[in-house]
């Protein structure tokens, strides 16, 4: 009797065991057929936009400007820089002439120690101030491009608004390399709306 409910048993699993992997295939068959055939006809597709970041922050009239006022400030900068070490080596130089220890040889000694000093600082100085300023400009016109994004997808209707880049090759970095690999998530969007022109024309007016 015993043997007999234990076959029961097994042959009822066997059953339930088929039903179960017969009913996933035609789930699985099921969720492929809707990959392939698309969003159902009672499912609104999706209206997507794109956005090229890279190209709003370079093309827009702001950059153009920005940029050349940046190249002037570095400039004064570096000439600024320049001026320091040509001092810097004049008063070295203009120590043998005088005798060691003396009045004049301290004082030279002293002003020479001082324009060493405001040279090493502007060297460690400067390239903070350029990143910073290259930061806080950055930041300001994204901030800005975002907000004008937002204005054009809701006035477009759009569902999703996507950045879009397209990494420029050939790559000589590996680390750099990562960094698109990582970044660049958007590999294909036909059919989708380019709002970038429209970006750019609006952060011109602003």
């Amino acid at each position: 009797m015993k043997a007999k409910t234990m076959v029961l048993g097994c042959l009822a699993g066997v059953v339930i065991l088929a039903i179960g992997y017969e009913y996933g295939q035609t789930q699985l068959v099921s969720a492929r057929a809707e990959v392939v055939a698309g969003p159902k006809a009672n499912e609104p597709a999706l209206n997507i936009g794109v956005v090229s970041i890279k190209r709003a922050l370079r093309d827009c009239k702001a950059t153009v400007i920005y940029r050349e006022k940046a190249i002037a400030e570095n400039g004064e900068m570096d000439i600024k820089e320049e001026k320091l070490a040509k001092e810097v080596q004049a008063l070295a130089a203009g120590l043998k002439a005088f005798q060691p220890n003396s009045s004049d040889y301290l004082a030279r000694y002293l002003e020479l120690l001082q324009k060493q000093a405001e040279l090493k600082a502007l060297q460690e100085f400067n390239p903070r101030q350029r990143i910073s300023r290259e930061l806080l400009w950055t930041q300001d016109l994204y901030e800005k491009i975002l907000q004008i994004t937002k204005e054009l997808a809701a006035e477009k209707a759009l569902d999703l608004v996507l950045g879009v880049d397209e990494p420029e090759f050939p790559i000589q970095r590996y680390e750099e390399l990562v960094m698109t690999i990582s970044t660049h998530k958007v590999l294909y969007g036909d059919g989708c709306v380019d709002l970038t022109d429209e970006v750019v024309a609006r952060l011109d007016k602003k």
